[in-house]
């Protein structure tokens, strides 16, 4: 079992720098210069080894992608109450305040994550809500949901997908950010946009992503 955090938002402030995303220049982020360093330090820090890789500390192709289209875009967000699932950083949570939601709810079980996504709003002038219970499956009544980058695990990759077409299906607007992850369902998803993101070697197979933005298809 892991031990209690003392401070993370010392241990984030003191492993990462703040830094505009590349994609995203209005949003900056506390993001890790390295990988493999920020990820054992984590480890350490929490006392436990195979943890998986610190997702908060990089701005991932899909939420770049989903944030850039929220900001282009800022009709399907303005004056809802949002969920930005999986939200790591908060990147999209940050994007969808800037773009006039009303209120946004960043769901992340990694307890990092949520003092990240705290620290984050703080330093791009916007509130967020940080929750680090297990959504899948409820239905809080948003009116928007944006989920970045979560196809890379086949069992949950399904899970997820249900639960957010069934949230389309009753009304939800649902847009998920994905640079092509093995299991992204594409047969039932629709492709609103496109973009090329900038994002690190030690993360992913290229330096450049294509990376698209897509919607449940409305006969799914």
């Amino acid at each position: 079992m892991s031990r209690p955090i003392s401070d993370p938002v010392a241990f984030i402030r003191a492993e990462t720098r703040l830094r505009p995303t590349a994609l995203v220049p209005e949003v900056s982020l506390h993001v890790a210069d390295e990988a493999v360093p920020i990820w054992h330090r984590t480890e350490e820090e929490l006392g436990e080894m195979g943890l998986p890789p610190p997702f908060w500390a990089f701005a991932w192709a899909g939420g770049q992608a989903l944030a850039r289209h929220v900001l282009d875009h800022p009709e399907l967000v303005a004056g809802q109450d949002v969920l930005d699932f999986a939200s790591g950083s908060g990147l999209v949570g940050i994007a969808a305040m800037k773009a006039g939601a009303r209120r946004v709810t960043c769901a992340d079980i990694d307890s990092f994550a949520l003092s990240a996504i705290a620290l984050n709003g703080d330093a791009n002038g916007v509130a967020l809500q940080p929750v680090g219970e297990d959504l899948i499956g409820r239905d809080l009544g948003w009116g928007t949901v944006l989920a970045g980058d979560i196809c890379y695990e086949k069992d949950l990759a399904g899970r997820v997908y249900e639960w957010l077409l069934a949230l389309s299906r009753r009304g939800a607007r649902v847009l998920i950010g994905d640079p092509g992850r093995t299991y992204l369902p594409k047969d039932r998803l629709e492709q609103l946009a496109e973009y090329h993101v900038p994002v690190t070697r030690e993360l992913e197979d290229m330096e450049i992503k294509r990376t698209c933005v897509w919607q449940p298809r409305a006969q799914d």
